[in-house]
């Protein structure tokens, strides 16, 4: 293997070439990056029975492996044609944010529920690792959806028994207040943003120069197409118990078929803006619900940098919405001036920091799993 400090380039060369993998629940975007130029892109589905028939997470391992090789060999591509693999960080207690290398410990975190939460993006790491042992490199993951810097204020609940989790849209809040930050020639780390990454979960975050020290998770901030967001405790209790749902059932209202689903049955947002521009009350009235929702929260993020905010930065697939940012911007524009930037470009900045990688501007980190699981 490619000796390196994780501090300086792994390898002196006019470019880098990297594979790209970010896991989602059934399916697999992969990308072969030579430096910040995409030379192929493709998004692999996979068959849902297939996945629902593996128990945990971590036991797809091998079948989501060998669509990767497929892909590659299909492009015509060897693995010793790259000189790093970068993965889809996923949730790991602990973590913070920017590049982590994948070494033994890491890819134990990632498959063991004592250290992460299960969730489709552990197999970033996982897949890359193997993959990358075979070639010789290195493979890291970058931005995990759980590397952010809470402080220990900003993590108590008034439940001693446990603590808010770090959890938000990460990689794609973080890459885009650094590309407004380049098309602004302004410096990323020395700035502060709020960041809302509005989409099928929405979940919004406070930039203090480069790290994100607070955030608005997707079961506690507003509502989204497909979550519920966050409610008055005593009414969800009181649900629990009247509806008699399962623990499962109700998790699963929380997360994937709350919010727009819910109310509207459909998780499309352009499908009730149809039903919103025909004068349908309940579509205009929950669609208006979920604008004034992210706006709060907008401000609720405020007081974590002291009201110094350069930017509010509206990002995700529901920042295409003219709609529903109309009604967001008036609300939030006291604050800083209020940049949309919508979509995701999450294959663009896994590529991008590990190009700083390779080009050593960043370090990549190392992951101690018993340090970690002491700040859970």
């Amino acid at each position: 293997m490619k000796e390196s400090n994780m501090g300086k380039p792994v390898t002196e060369k006019d470019h880098y070439m990297q594979l790209i993998i970010n896991p989602g629940s059934t399916s697999t975007k992969l990308a072969i990056f030579k430096d910040r130029e995409k030379l192929v892109q493709e998004n692999l589905e996979h068959d849902a029975d297939t996945i629902k028939s593996f128990e945990r997470i971590a036991d797809q391992l091998e079948y989501r492996l060998a669509a990767v090789r497929d892909f590659v060999k299909e492009k015509g591509y060897e693995l010793s044609d790259f000189d790093g693999i970068m993965g889809r960080g996923g949730l790991v207690y602990g973590i913070g944010g920017e590049g982590y290398i994948v070494d033994d410990e890491l890819c134990e975190a990632l498959s063991s529920e004592e250290y992460s939460s299960p969730h489709a993006s552990n197999l970033g790491g996982l897949i890359g690792k193997r993959l990358a042992d075979e070639a010789g490199i290195h493979a890291y993951i970058y931005d995990a959806v759980m590397g952010s810097y809470l402080s220990p204020v900003a993590r108590v609940t008034g439940f001693p028994e446990f603590r808010r989790q770090p959890t938000c849209h990460v990689l794609n809040s973080r890459a885009m207040a650094m590309k407004y930050c380049e098309q602004e020639g302004i410096d990323y780390f020395d700035n502060n943003f709020v960041v809302a990454h509005i989409g099928g979960g929405s979940s919004l975050s406070a930039h203090y120069k480069g790290k994100i020290i607070d955030i608005v998770a997707d079961d506690e901030g507003p509502m989204s197409p497909e979550r519920s967001g966050g409610t008055q405790l005593l009414s969800l209790i009181d649900f629990c118990e009247k509806s008699k749902l399962s623990y499962k059932e109700v998790k699963k209202r929380i997360r994937g078929n709350g919010g727009l689903v819910a109310y509207m049955g459909t998780t499309d947002g352009r499908d009730v803006e149809k039903m919103y521009e025909a004068g349908n009350y309940k579509a205009q009235l929950v669609y208006d619900a979920m604008a004034y929702q992210i706006s709060k929260y907008i401000g609720w993020l405020a007081p974590a940098l002291n009201g110094d905010v350069k930017a509010v930065i509206i990002t995700g697939g529901l920042a295409h919405s003219k709609i529903l940012t109309d009604m967001i911007v008036p609300r939030v524009s006291y604050l800083a001036p209020v940049i949309l930037m919508p979509g995701e470009c999450e294959m663009e900045a896994l590529a991008g920091g590990g190009l700083r990688i390779l080009r050593g501007i960043e370090k990549a980190k190392k992951y101690n799993k018993e340090e970690a699981i002491s700040r859970k």
